[in-house]
Protein backbone atom coordinates (compact mmCIF):
# COMPACT_ATOMS: atom_id res chain seq x y z
CA UNK A 1 0.00 0.00 0.00
CA UNK A 2 1.67 3.17 -1.23
CA UNK A 3 1.44 5.89 1.42
CA UNK A 4 2.61 9.49 1.25
CA UNK A 5 3.32 10.97 4.69
CA UNK A 6 4.02 14.48 5.94
CA UNK A 7 5.29 14.01 9.48
CA UNK A 8 5.99 17.59 10.64
CA UNK A 9 3.69 20.58 10.74
CA UNK A 10 2.19 23.02 13.24
CA UNK A 11 -1.30 23.74 14.51
CA UNK A 12 -3.01 27.08 15.01
CA UNK A 13 -1.61 27.05 18.55
CA UNK A 14 1.94 27.71 17.33
CA UNK A 15 3.23 31.23 16.78
CA UNK A 16 3.10 32.63 13.22
CA UNK A 17 0.76 29.84 12.10
CA UNK A 18 -2.48 30.04 10.14
CA UNK A 19 -5.72 29.68 12.15
CA UNK A 20 -6.74 27.15 9.49
CA UNK A 21 -4.17 24.63 10.74
CA UNK A 22 -6.62 22.20 12.33
CA UNK A 23 -7.44 18.61 11.45
CA UNK A 24 -10.66 19.19 9.47
CA UNK A 25 -8.90 21.61 7.11
CA UNK A 26 -5.77 19.43 7.03
CA UNK A 27 -7.95 16.51 5.93
CA UNK A 28 -9.28 18.55 3.01
CA UNK A 29 -5.79 19.66 2.00
CA UNK A 30 -4.40 16.15 2.43
CA UNK A 31 -6.79 15.09 -0.33
CA UNK A 32 -5.73 18.00 -2.56
CA UNK A 33 -2.05 17.26 -2.06
CA UNK A 34 -2.31 13.46 -2.28
CA UNK A 35 -1.13 12.80 1.28
CA UNK A 36 -2.35 9.78 3.24
CA UNK A 37 -0.71 10.25 6.66
CA UNK A 38 -0.40 13.66 8.34
CA UNK A 39 1.22 14.66 11.63
CA UNK A 40 -1.15 16.35 14.04
CA UNK A 41 1.58 18.75 15.18
CA UNK A 42 1.77 20.40 18.60
CA UNK A 43 0.81 17.41 20.80
CA UNK A 44 2.32 19.06 23.87
CA UNK A 45 -0.28 21.86 23.88
CA UNK A 46 -3.14 20.92 26.28
CA UNK A 47 -5.86 22.89 24.45
CA UNK A 48 -4.90 21.38 21.12
CA UNK A 49 -4.80 17.87 22.59
CA UNK A 50 -8.31 18.46 23.89
CA UNK A 51 -9.45 19.44 20.37
CA UNK A 52 -7.71 16.42 18.86
CA UNK A 53 -9.53 14.10 21.23
CA UNK A 54 -12.83 15.67 20.19
CA UNK A 55 -12.12 15.51 16.45
CA UNK A 56 -10.07 12.34 15.96
CA UNK A 57 -10.69 8.67 16.72
CA UNK A 58 -8.02 6.14 17.66
CA UNK A 59 -8.55 3.12 15.42
CA UNK A 60 -6.21 0.59 17.06
CA UNK A 61 -3.42 1.07 14.50
CA UNK A 62 -1.55 3.74 16.42
CA UNK A 63 -2.94 6.26 13.93
CA UNK A 64 -6.16 8.28 14.06
CA UNK A 65 -8.96 9.23 11.67
CA UNK A 66 -11.38 12.12 11.62
CA UNK A 67 -14.39 11.56 13.86
CA UNK A 68 -17.65 11.39 11.84
CA UNK A 69 -19.20 14.86 11.92
CA UNK A 70 -20.19 17.69 9.62
CA UNK A 71 -19.40 17.37 5.94
CA UNK A 72 -16.32 15.22 6.43
CA UNK A 73 -16.96 11.73 7.70
CA UNK A 74 -14.15 9.24 8.19
CA UNK A 75 -14.18 6.79 5.32
CA UNK A 76 -17.43 8.16 3.88
CA UNK A 77 -17.49 11.67 2.41
CA UNK A 78 -13.74 11.48 1.84
CA UNK A 79 -14.43 9.07 -1.00
CA UNK A 80 -11.90 6.27 -1.36
CA UNK A 81 -9.17 8.25 0.40
CA UNK A 82 -9.12 8.03 4.19
CA UNK A 83 -6.66 10.47 5.72
CA UNK A 84 -4.93 9.23 8.86
CA UNK A 85 -3.10 11.24 11.50
CA UNK A 86 -0.13 10.44 13.70
CA UNK A 87 0.34 12.09 17.10
CA UNK A 88 3.44 14.21 16.70
CA UNK A 89 4.76 17.53 17.90
CA UNK A 90 7.91 19.62 17.82
CA UNK A 91 9.64 20.88 20.96
CA UNK A 92 12.41 23.43 21.44
CA UNK A 93 15.11 22.55 23.98
CA UNK A 94 17.34 25.39 25.18
CA UNK A 95 19.96 24.36 27.72
CA UNK A 96 23.62 24.54 28.68
CA UNK A 97 25.78 21.52 27.81
CA UNK A 98 29.56 21.30 27.83
CA UNK A 99 29.93 25.04 28.46
CA UNK A 100 27.82 25.99 25.47
CA UNK A 101 24.18 27.01 25.09
CA UNK A 102 22.36 24.47 22.94
CA UNK A 103 19.16 25.14 21.02
CA UNK A 104 17.63 21.96 19.66
CA UNK A 105 14.33 21.18 17.92
CA UNK A 106 13.00 17.63 18.03
CA UNK A 107 9.95 15.78 16.71
CA UNK A 108 8.17 13.46 19.13
CA UNK A 109 5.95 10.60 17.91
CA UNK A 110 3.42 8.73 20.08
CA UNK A 111 1.07 5.82 19.31
CA UNK A 112 -1.83 6.90 21.57
CA UNK A 113 -3.34 9.73 23.58
CA UNK A 114 -2.58 7.99 26.88
CA UNK A 115 1.14 8.28 26.19
CA UNK A 116 0.78 11.91 25.11
CA UNK A 117 -1.07 12.75 28.33
CA UNK A 118 1.53 11.03 30.50
CA UNK A 119 4.42 12.70 28.68
CA UNK A 120 2.85 16.14 29.03
CA UNK A 121 2.23 15.54 32.72
CA UNK A 122 5.87 14.58 33.18
CA UNK A 123 6.92 17.86 31.55
CA UNK A 124 4.65 19.89 33.81
CA UNK A 125 5.92 17.98 36.85
CA UNK A 126 9.38 19.30 35.91
CA UNK A 127 8.15 22.87 35.76
CA UNK A 128 7.93 23.13 31.96
CA UNK A 129 5.49 25.64 30.47
CA UNK A 130 3.68 23.73 27.72
CA UNK A 131 0.67 26.04 27.48
CA UNK A 132 2.13 29.20 25.96
CA UNK A 133 2.93 27.88 22.48
CA UNK A 134 2.32 24.83 20.30
CA UNK A 135 6.07 24.38 20.05
CA UNK A 136 7.07 24.86 23.69
CA UNK A 137 10.48 26.05 24.84
CA UNK A 138 11.83 23.63 27.44
CA UNK A 139 14.87 23.95 29.68
CA UNK A 140 15.55 20.22 29.48
CA UNK A 141 18.34 18.64 27.47
CA UNK A 142 17.78 16.56 24.35
CA UNK A 143 18.86 13.47 26.27
CA UNK A 144 16.45 14.21 29.14
CA UNK A 145 13.54 14.61 26.72
CA UNK A 146 14.38 11.34 25.00
CA UNK A 147 14.62 9.52 28.33
CA UNK A 148 11.24 10.84 29.48
CA UNK A 149 9.68 9.79 26.17
CA UNK A 150 11.08 6.25 26.39
CA UNK A 151 10.03 5.89 30.02
CA UNK A 152 6.48 6.86 29.09
CA UNK A 153 6.26 4.46 26.14
CA UNK A 154 9.14 2.51 24.63
CA UNK A 155 7.30 2.45 21.29
CA UNK A 156 7.35 6.24 21.05
CA UNK A 157 10.34 7.75 19.25
CA UNK A 158 12.22 11.02 18.72
CA UNK A 159 13.50 12.44 15.43
CA UNK A 160 15.82 15.48 15.43
CA UNK A 161 14.13 18.18 13.34
CA UNK A 162 15.64 20.11 10.37
CA UNK A 163 19.06 19.06 11.61
CA UNK A 164 21.16 21.67 9.76
CA UNK A 165 19.27 24.88 10.58
CA UNK A 166 21.79 27.35 12.07
CA UNK A 167 19.94 28.45 15.21
CA UNK A 168 17.85 25.47 16.36
CA UNK A 169 19.16 22.11 15.19
CA UNK A 170 21.33 19.12 15.98
CA UNK A 171 24.12 20.20 13.59
CA UNK A 172 23.27 23.92 13.57
CA UNK A 173 26.24 26.26 13.15
CA UNK A 174 25.10 28.51 16.01
CA UNK A 175 24.14 26.09 18.76
CA UNK A 176 24.46 22.53 17.60
CA UNK A 177 26.72 19.53 17.99
CA UNK A 178 29.17 17.79 15.69
CA UNK A 179 27.63 14.34 16.18
CA UNK A 180 24.54 12.48 17.38
CA UNK A 181 26.65 10.88 20.12
CA UNK A 182 27.75 14.24 21.51
CA UNK A 183 24.12 15.33 21.85
CA UNK A 184 22.42 12.17 23.13
CA UNK A 185 25.41 10.40 24.71
CA UNK A 186 24.53 6.83 25.78
CA UNK A 187 21.02 7.20 24.29
CA UNK A 188 22.40 7.89 20.80
CA UNK A 189 21.44 4.36 19.58
CA UNK A 190 17.78 5.37 20.07
CA UNK A 191 18.15 7.92 17.25
CA UNK A 192 17.55 6.04 14.00
CA UNK A 193 16.04 8.81 11.84
CA UNK A 194 16.47 12.53 11.35
CA UNK A 195 14.81 15.25 9.30
CA UNK A 196 16.95 16.92 6.63
CA UNK A 197 14.99 20.19 6.59
CA UNK A 198 14.04 22.44 3.68
CA UNK A 199 17.56 23.82 3.18
CA UNK A 200 19.25 20.47 2.60
CA UNK A 201 18.49 17.35 0.59
CA UNK A 202 19.65 13.72 0.97
CA UNK A 203 22.56 14.18 -1.46
CA UNK A 204 24.05 16.78 0.85
CA UNK A 205 23.60 14.52 3.88
CA UNK A 206 25.18 11.54 2.10
CA UNK A 207 28.50 13.40 2.35
CA UNK A 208 28.71 12.42 6.03
CA UNK A 209 29.65 8.80 6.65
CA UNK A 210 28.47 9.28 10.26
CA UNK A 211 24.88 9.38 8.91
CA UNK A 212 25.09 6.12 6.95
CA UNK A 213 23.06 4.31 9.63
CA UNK A 214 20.53 7.12 9.99
CA UNK A 215 17.30 7.17 7.95
CA UNK A 216 16.70 10.57 6.39
CA UNK A 217 13.12 11.85 6.30
CA UNK A 218 11.64 15.00 4.78
CA UNK A 219 8.57 16.94 5.89
CA UNK A 220 6.88 20.25 5.18
CA UNK A 221 7.13 21.94 8.60
CA UNK A 222 4.00 23.67 7.31
CA UNK A 223 2.50 26.68 9.09
CA UNK A 224 -0.34 27.00 6.56
CA UNK A 225 -2.40 24.43 4.62
CA UNK A 226 -1.00 25.51 1.24
CA UNK A 227 2.51 24.46 2.32
CA UNK A 228 1.43 21.00 3.39
CA UNK A 229 3.49 18.38 1.53
CA UNK A 230 6.17 20.71 0.17
CA UNK A 231 8.36 17.86 1.46
CA UNK A 232 7.12 14.35 2.23
CA UNK A 233 7.94 10.64 2.43
CA UNK A 234 6.65 7.79 0.25
CA UNK A 235 6.28 4.38 1.93
CA UNK A 236 4.97 0.95 0.99
CA UNK A 237 3.06 -0.21 4.07
CA UNK A 238 1.80 -3.74 4.60
CA UNK A 239 -0.32 -3.05 7.71
CA UNK A 240 -0.37 0.80 7.84
CA UNK A 241 0.27 1.03 11.57
CA UNK A 242 2.39 3.16 13.90
CA UNK A 243 4.52 0.09 14.65
CA UNK A 244 5.23 -0.42 10.95
CA UNK A 245 6.09 3.26 10.48
CA UNK A 246 8.68 3.00 13.25
CA UNK A 247 10.06 -0.25 11.84
CA UNK A 248 10.38 1.19 8.33
CA UNK A 249 12.33 4.14 9.70
CA UNK A 250 14.57 1.85 11.75
CA UNK A 251 15.24 -0.63 8.94
CA UNK A 252 15.56 1.85 6.05
CA UNK A 253 14.44 -0.90 3.68
CA UNK A 254 14.25 0.53 0.11
CA UNK A 255 11.42 -1.89 -0.62
CA UNK A 256 9.27 -0.21 2.04
CA UNK A 257 10.67 3.33 2.06
CA UNK A 258 10.41 4.19 -1.62
CA UNK A 259 11.67 7.79 -1.77
CA UNK A 260 11.43 11.23 -0.22
CA UNK A 261 9.88 14.26 -1.90
CA UNK A 262 12.17 17.27 -1.58
CA UNK A 263 12.10 21.04 -1.80
CA UNK A 264 15.00 22.17 -3.96
CA UNK A 265 17.34 23.05 -1.04
CA UNK A 266 18.36 26.37 -2.57
CA UNK A 267 14.81 27.58 -1.89
CA UNK A 268 15.21 26.92 1.83
CA UNK A 269 15.79 30.02 3.92
CA UNK A 270 19.09 28.88 5.44
CA UNK A 271 20.87 27.30 2.47
CA UNK A 272 23.63 29.88 1.93
CA UNK A 273 25.64 32.09 4.30
CA UNK A 274 24.83 35.75 4.74
CA UNK A 275 23.17 38.64 6.56
CA UNK A 276 19.60 39.44 5.68
CA UNK A 277 19.83 42.95 7.13
CA UNK A 278 22.88 43.62 4.95
CA UNK A 279 21.29 42.00 1.89
CA UNK A 280 24.49 39.99 1.52
CA UNK A 281 24.75 36.26 0.80
CA UNK A 282 27.47 33.96 -0.46
CA UNK A 283 28.59 30.37 -0.88
CA UNK A 284 30.70 28.58 1.75
CA UNK A 285 33.78 29.05 -0.45
CA UNK A 286 33.23 32.80 -0.60
CA UNK A 287 32.65 32.93 3.16
CA UNK A 288 36.03 31.38 3.77
CA UNK A 289 37.62 34.07 1.61
CA UNK A 290 35.92 36.64 3.84
CA UNK A 291 37.02 34.66 6.95
CA UNK A 292 33.29 34.20 7.71
CA UNK A 293 32.94 37.95 8.27
CA UNK A 294 30.26 40.01 6.54
CA UNK A 295 31.98 42.52 4.21
CA UNK A 296 29.13 44.99 4.77
CA UNK A 297 28.83 45.23 8.57
CA UNK A 298 32.09 43.45 9.53
CA UNK A 299 30.25 41.09 11.90
CA UNK A 300 30.29 37.24 11.75
CA UNK A 301 28.10 35.81 9.01
CA UNK A 302 25.21 33.48 9.75
CA UNK A 303 26.67 30.28 8.33
CA UNK A 304 24.04 28.35 6.43
CA UNK A 305 23.27 24.71 5.90
CA UNK A 306 25.57 24.24 2.91
CA UNK A 307 28.50 25.67 4.89
CA UNK A 308 27.85 23.41 7.88
CA UNK A 309 27.57 20.32 5.68
CA UNK A 310 30.89 21.16 4.03
CA UNK A 311 32.49 21.63 7.47
CA UNK A 312 31.43 18.18 8.74
CA UNK A 313 31.58 16.23 5.45
CA UNK A 314 34.13 13.51 4.84
CA UNK A 315 32.98 12.82 1.26
CA UNK A 316 32.64 14.76 -1.96
CA UNK A 317 29.24 15.88 -3.21
CA UNK A 318 27.86 13.19 -5.52
CA UNK A 319 28.77 10.21 -3.35
CA UNK A 320 25.83 7.92 -2.57
CA UNK A 321 26.13 5.17 0.07
CA UNK A 322 24.63 1.79 -0.76
CA UNK A 323 20.92 1.21 -0.09
CA UNK A 324 20.15 4.83 0.77
CA UNK A 325 16.63 6.01 0.01
CA UNK A 326 16.36 7.94 -3.29
CA UNK A 327 14.57 11.27 -3.62
CA UNK A 328 12.61 13.37 -6.09
CA UNK A 329 12.80 17.17 -6.05
CA UNK A 330 9.71 19.27 -6.69
CA UNK A 331 8.51 22.84 -6.93
CA UNK A 332 5.01 23.26 -5.43
CA UNK A 333 2.35 23.42 -8.12
CA UNK A 334 1.07 26.87 -7.14
CA UNK A 335 4.63 28.25 -7.50
CA UNK A 336 4.89 26.79 -11.00
CA UNK A 337 1.52 28.27 -11.98
CA UNK A 338 2.59 31.63 -10.52
CA UNK A 339 5.78 31.65 -12.58
CA UNK A 340 3.98 30.74 -15.79
CA UNK A 341 1.20 33.31 -15.28
CA UNK A 342 3.63 35.98 -14.08
CA UNK A 343 1.44 36.91 -11.08
CA UNK A 344 1.64 36.49 -7.27
CA UNK A 345 1.83 33.00 -5.80
CA UNK A 346 -1.45 33.27 -3.91
CA UNK A 347 -3.27 35.52 -6.35
CA UNK A 348 -6.82 34.67 -7.35
CA UNK A 349 -5.74 33.64 -10.86
CA UNK A 350 -3.13 31.24 -9.50
CA UNK A 351 -5.38 29.65 -6.90
CA UNK A 352 -8.32 29.29 -9.32
CA UNK A 353 -6.15 27.44 -11.85
CA UNK A 354 -4.59 25.39 -9.05
CA UNK A 355 -8.04 24.21 -7.89
CA UNK A 356 -9.12 23.46 -11.48
CA UNK A 357 -6.02 21.35 -12.13
CA UNK A 358 -6.40 19.45 -8.84
CA UNK A 359 -10.03 18.69 -9.61
CA UNK A 360 -9.16 17.04 -12.93
CA UNK A 361 -5.64 15.78 -12.15
CA UNK A 362 -6.53 13.93 -8.94
CA UNK A 363 -4.12 15.62 -6.56
CA UNK A 364 -0.97 17.76 -6.58
CA UNK A 365 1.55 14.92 -6.26
CA UNK A 366 -0.13 13.04 -9.08
CA UNK A 367 0.28 16.09 -11.32
CA UNK A 368 3.85 16.88 -10.28
CA UNK A 369 5.21 13.32 -10.29
CA UNK A 370 3.01 10.97 -12.30
CA UNK A 371 0.98 12.48 -15.16
CA UNK A 372 2.52 12.65 -18.63
CA UNK A 373 3.18 15.93 -20.36
CA UNK A 374 0.18 15.69 -22.69
CA UNK A 375 -2.24 15.12 -19.81
CA UNK A 376 -0.80 18.03 -17.80
CA UNK A 377 -1.17 20.29 -20.85
CA UNK A 378 -4.80 19.21 -21.13
CA UNK A 379 -5.67 20.05 -17.54
CA UNK A 380 -3.43 23.14 -17.39
CA UNK A 381 -1.62 24.39 -20.47
CA UNK A 382 1.51 23.73 -22.53
CA UNK A 383 3.76 26.03 -20.51
CA UNK A 384 2.81 24.45 -17.19
CA UNK A 385 3.44 21.02 -18.70
CA UNK A 386 6.85 22.15 -19.97
CA UNK A 387 7.67 23.63 -16.57
CA UNK A 388 6.84 20.39 -14.75
CA UNK A 389 8.95 18.36 -17.18
CA UNK A 390 11.90 20.69 -16.52
CA UNK A 391 11.31 20.41 -12.77
CA UNK A 392 11.38 16.60 -12.97
CA UNK A 393 14.66 16.74 -14.92
CA UNK A 394 16.24 19.13 -12.41
CA UNK A 395 16.53 21.88 -15.01
CA UNK A 396 16.01 24.78 -12.66
CA UNK A 397 17.46 28.20 -11.88
CA UNK A 398 18.09 29.08 -8.26
CA UNK A 399 18.91 32.07 -6.09
CA UNK A 400 19.76 30.46 -2.73
CA UNK A 401 18.06 31.52 0.49
CA UNK A 402 20.09 32.75 3.48
CA UNK A 403 19.73 34.00 7.07
CA UNK A 404 15.95 33.45 7.23
CA UNK A 405 15.26 34.67 3.69
CA UNK A 406 13.68 32.10 1.37
CA UNK A 407 15.48 31.51 -1.91
CA UNK A 408 13.89 31.50 -5.35
CA UNK A 409 13.75 28.51 -7.67
CA UNK A 410 12.37 28.86 -11.20
CA UNK A 411 12.22 26.72 -14.32
CA UNK A 412 12.48 29.56 -16.85
CA UNK A 413 15.04 32.36 -17.15
CA UNK A 414 14.65 35.58 -19.13
CA UNK A 415 15.87 33.97 -22.34
CA UNK A 416 13.33 31.17 -21.96
CA UNK A 417 10.54 33.63 -21.25
CA UNK A 418 11.40 35.69 -24.32
CA UNK A 419 11.26 32.51 -26.39
CA UNK A 420 7.85 31.61 -24.97
CA UNK A 421 6.32 35.10 -25.04
CA UNK A 422 4.18 34.43 -28.14
CA UNK A 423 2.91 31.25 -26.52
CA UNK A 424 2.22 33.09 -23.22
CA UNK A 425 0.21 35.75 -25.03
CA UNK A 426 -1.79 33.11 -26.88
CA UNK A 427 -2.53 31.21 -23.64
CA UNK A 428 -3.36 34.01 -21.25
CA UNK A 429 -4.97 36.84 -23.17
Amino acid sequence: MKIIADLHLHSKYSRATSPKMEVVTLTEWGKKKGIDLIATGDITHPEYVKELKEQLVEDGSGFLTLRPFGKLRAGEDQGDKIIKFVLCGEISCIYKHKDKTRRQHHLLFFPDFASVDQFNQELENRGCNIRSDGRPILGLSSKEILQILLDVNSEAFLVPAHVWTPWFALFGSKSGYDSVEECFEDLAPEIFAMETGLSSDPAMNWRLSALDNITLISNSDAHSPLNLGREANVFDFQEFTFAELKQILKDEDPKKFLYTIEFYPQEGKYHYDGHRSCKFSCSPEESLKHKNICPVCKKPLVLGVDHRVVALADRELGFKPENKIPFKSIIPLYEIISEVLGVGKQSKRVMNLYEEMIMVGGNEFNILLELDKEKIATIGNDLIAEAIMRMRAGKIYAIPGYDGEFGRVTVFNNEDLNHFKPKQKELFL
